[in-house]
């Protein structure tokens, strides 16, 4: 549907919508309540890794199958061929040292391969374990502690009785507790964002602007978008900070069901619904099935339906 009468009118009920979403969110919190989430969310692993990433998370009592599916998506985002720059390998990121001492035959197979996500997903949560094992005296909370030993070492957060000092660590910390979040299976109602209207409000006054292919809306592209850099700016322009690609939107916050969508929720699209890595397209949920979106080179800013085959789910952003 293009901008016009028919666009106006759908304007119209979105207004109404959007006001829903304000009542809504003024009576109820974010977030998804107290408690470590502890179950995988459907669709946020790779078909090849949910069984892997489900065992596994529940190898101690300082992990979870979320906890370990945000681990290793904040260390390679699922690339099983990863390689940093200071020479870490695999799908869990380890450097040969610690692959050498820590890295087990999680297959069986008779050997222990960094490249081999069936042995390194499973060293990822054994060592994991064993760092807990090692910081378990230290005062604060334990899974913490074992995610800064992950990245810091264990010697250190023995040494600072907690989380060490380092800017690294703590925003390693920091975003991987809040990415679990993502990846974990809803236990009752997912609150609507307080910040859902705002981002539909900035996304309506956009309509009919020109699609550019890596576009921000900033003046250098002449106020254009593409789909993750509209919902991108939308979320900016009330205080939430989301990554730019629509696969790493993905992973901002809880998913609903279809049955649970909200204006404001942001709707994905994919090319394998079995991985989220396929994801190639991003609109802002509004309701009535419907979304605003930046759709593809030739086209405008414009309201689109979301049921299609290559429907994925929804992301509820938080911030």
């Amino acid at each position: 549907m293009g901008v016009g009468a028919g666009a106006a009118a759908l304007s119209g009920l979105m207004a109404l919508l959007v006001v829903g979403t304000f009542v809504a969110a003024s009576s109820l919190g974010g977030g998804m309540g107290g408690g470590r989430p502890t179950g995988l969310a459907e669709g946020t692993v790779p078909a090849a890794y949910q069984d892997l990433v489900r065992k596994w998370g529940q190898l101690c009592p300082e992990i979870s199958p979320a906890l370990l599916a945000a681990q290793l998506y904040q260390e390679s985002g699922w690339r099983p061929d990863a390689q940093s720059a200071a020479e870490a390998q695999g799908i869990a990121q380890f450097i040969p040292g610690t692959w050498a001492t820590h890295g087990i035959d999680g297959d069986r197979d008779g050997d222990r391969d960094v490249w081999d996500p069936k042995d390194a997903i499973p060293s990822a949560a054994s060592y994991d374990c064993e760092l807990a094992d090692y910081v378990g005296d230290v005062p604060g909370d334990p899974t913490e502690n074992m995610l800064a030993a992950y990245n810091a070492g264990a010697y250190r957060v023995i040494q600072y009785q907690g989380v060490p000092p380092y800017q690294e660590t703590q925003n390693y910390v920091q975003v991987i507790t809040k990415l679990e979040k993502s990846f974990a299976a809803n236990k009752g109602r997912v609150d609507p964002s307080r910040q859902a209207a705002g981002a539909i409000n900035y996304a309506q006054q956009k309509l009919g602007t020109p699609y550019l292919w890596g576009g921000d809306g900033t003046p250098e592209d002449g106020g254009r978008f593409d789909c993750s850099g509209l919902s991108k700016a939308a979320y900016k322009s009330v205080g939430i900070e989301l990554p730019r690609l629509a696969s790493a939107q993905w992973n901002t916050g809880p998913h609903p069901k279809r049955d649970e969508l909200l204006p404001g929720d942001l709707v994905f699209f994919a090319n394998d619904l079995d991985d989220p890595v396929s994801i190639h397209h991003v609109g802002i949920y509004v309701g009535d099935g419907q979304m605003i979106d930046a759709p593809y080179t030739g086209a405008e800013i414009r309201f689109d339906p979301i049921d299609s085959p290559d429907y994925f789910g929804a992301t509820r952003p938080t911030a």
